[in-house]
């Protein structure tokens, strides 16, 4: 029986094991390890990879969102809309400044938060809008940013699962006033730690960023406002410029396993993953529907294979926004997604083996003969 899990951060690792030794080794040596020059070029680097005029490096994904918002203003009495089906965070730090995060439902093929649904909970109150490229997709961004200019709202792009992803050929988080990615070990860009990106094409935002990041300081022991401690350090920056040369090769090895899986998955009832035209989906996880998925996972593990429930509550049941009155079925496509999603191993190490035991343990669940695989995996 093989074991296959979810997430192999290992395989990764083992894979450049010389390089990220040394690089340790290095920046120890330096007794430099915050605000050195390792962050000094990942930024300059992160800002080249994807095309956009400044890139504020922070401690983590939930502070890049947390600090874009602060540095456009937003806070009490504002309101922000987002996605009921995403990871906390993204709501999370619009409450953290002090604004309202507003709900509104998901598009049911691509997941994202639906264009329609989110001008309807536009009010007077509305300072923003935060779409998510939920699982490594890019959402339908001219529909935010036309939103965006028809009624005078910032928005800012939740990139923290979809860095190398492009939406019409552009770079995600570099399309909104502002784009957030997270460095999380688990993310198709990941550090040995922590760590966060702020994208974003005005000087005058990137400055505030900075700032605010820096304790509200431009200058040593010199602090123009009230900020945060979210520093991104030596360590983190060096071994993400090493990973950051070899993100479009990962990438693009994703997305030569999800065609593997949606030749082998064929003829199961599972619904797999629905691609928009127009879009480079980088796959940080490769997520499909069940209305078995409790039984099926359980099966899955069964066979050695581990899986993943994303998200097993949407966001406006999670009982810290219980005193925002959503209940049951305010958004039914959230719900129902939350209930029925399931995800398969997905990384850029995962091997046609390995996808064909899983593919055979799926089909032998459902009952069906096990399809045979003929093709390469890239």
């Amino acid at each position: 029986m093989m074991k296959i899990p979810l997430i192999d951060l290992q395989a990764q690792h083992d894979s450049m094991k010389q390089e990220i030794l040394e690089t340790f080794r290095q920046v120890m040596e330096s007794g430099v390890y915050v605000s050195g020059p390792e962050v000094t070029l990942f930024e300059k680097e992160a800002a080249a990879f994807t095309h956009s005029k400044y890139a504020i490096s922070t401690a983590n994904g939930t502070d890049s969102l947390i600090l874009a918002l602060h540095a456009f203003g937003i806070g009490p009495g504002d309101e922000v809309i987002t996605s009921p089906y995403t990871f906390f965070a993204s709501a999370e730090a619009i409450a953290r400044v002090g604004a309202t995060p507003i709900f509104a439902d998901i598009d049911p093929l691509t997941y994202h938060l639906s264009p329609e649904l989110t001008e309807s909970k536009i009010t007077c109150r509305t300072k923003a809008i935060i779409p998510v490229h939920i699982f490594g997709q890019p959402a339908d961004m001219d529909a935010f940013m036309e939103l965006g200019r028809n009624h005078g709202l910032v928005v800012i792009e939740d990139a923290c699962q979809a860095m190398g992803a492009y939406y019409k050929g552009r770079p995600v988080g570099t399309i909104g006033h502002a784009g957030c990615i997270s460095f999380f070990p688990t993310k198709n860009l990941g550090g040995v730690g922590d760590g966060g990106l702020i994208l974003t094409q005005d000087e005058q935002i990137a400055q505030r960023i900075r700032m605010l990041a820096l304790h509200g300081s431009s200058r040593r022991y010199h602090h123009d406002m009230i900020g945060y401690n979210s520093r991104l350090d030596e360590l983190q920056a060096a071994i993400l410029r090493l990973k950051l040369r070899k993100l479009d090769a990962w990438n693009e090895s994703r997305g030569h396993r999800a065609e593997n899986y949606h030749r082998l998955l064929a003829g199961t009832e599972l619904r797999l993953p629905y691609v928009s035209s127009g879009v480079s989906h980088v796959y940080h996880v490769y997520v499909t529907e069940t209305d078995h998925r409790a039984l099926l996972a359980a099966h899955l593990k069964k066979e050695g294979v581990s899986t993943g429930h994303y998200y097993p509550c949407p966001l406006h049941l999670q009982k810290a926004f219980s005193h925002l009155g959503y209940k049951p079925g305010d958004m039914p496509v959230a719900e129902a997604i939350s209930k029925r999603a399931l995800a398969l191993p997905m990384y850029p190490e995962l091997t046609i083996e390995q996808q064909a035991y899983i593919s055979q343990a799926v089909h032998a669940f459902y009952g069906i003969a096990s399809i045979g695989f003929r093709g390469e995996s890239g």
